[in-house]
């Protein structure tokens, strides 16, 4: 009844450290925008700071999912990096630095979840170990 921890190759690490880094940078986004509120404005910063720190969740709930290598953090890590690749290209002429920045780390997120090392480390994860006889 022993357990064996599976390898997680350094590509889903990097994924998952990526996205970790991106849901704490949302989370001091969401505290700066809170912080920044007008009287007028409150509703609108309060939900805003909602959305954010929500997406933080997302992000941190994907990122320990791919951590624990599950499977099923593969299709929400997916679906944030490729709605982050349409805030990046939105941003492309009015904050170029900060669009390149986001499209680069959305493409090591796709590239490190879907290589096929990480595909076959969370392919292996769902699959039950055989008994050990002896």
């Amino acid at each position: 009844m022993g357990h064996t921890s599976r390898a997680r190759p350094t590509r889903l690490t990097v994924a998952v450290v990526v996205l970790a880094v991106e849901a704490l940078s949302l989370l001091v986004f969401a505290g700066f925008d809170l912080a920044a509120v007008r009287h007028g404005q409150v509703v609108l910063a309060v939900g805003t700071t909602m959305f954010f720190v929500g997406y933080a969740g997302l992000q941190l709930a994907t990122g320990w999912a791919l951590w624990t290598l599950r499977s099923w953090g593969r299709a929400p890590a997916v679906f944030t990096q490729l709605v982050q690749l349409g805030l990046a290209w939105g941003l492309r002429e009015t904050a170029p630095p900060l669009s390149g920045l986001l499209t680069i780390a959305a493409a090591v997120v796709l590239f490190g979840v879907l290589s096929a090392p990480s595909r076959r480390a969370l392919a292996d994860a769902g699959t039950p170990e055989a008994p050990s006889h002896g």
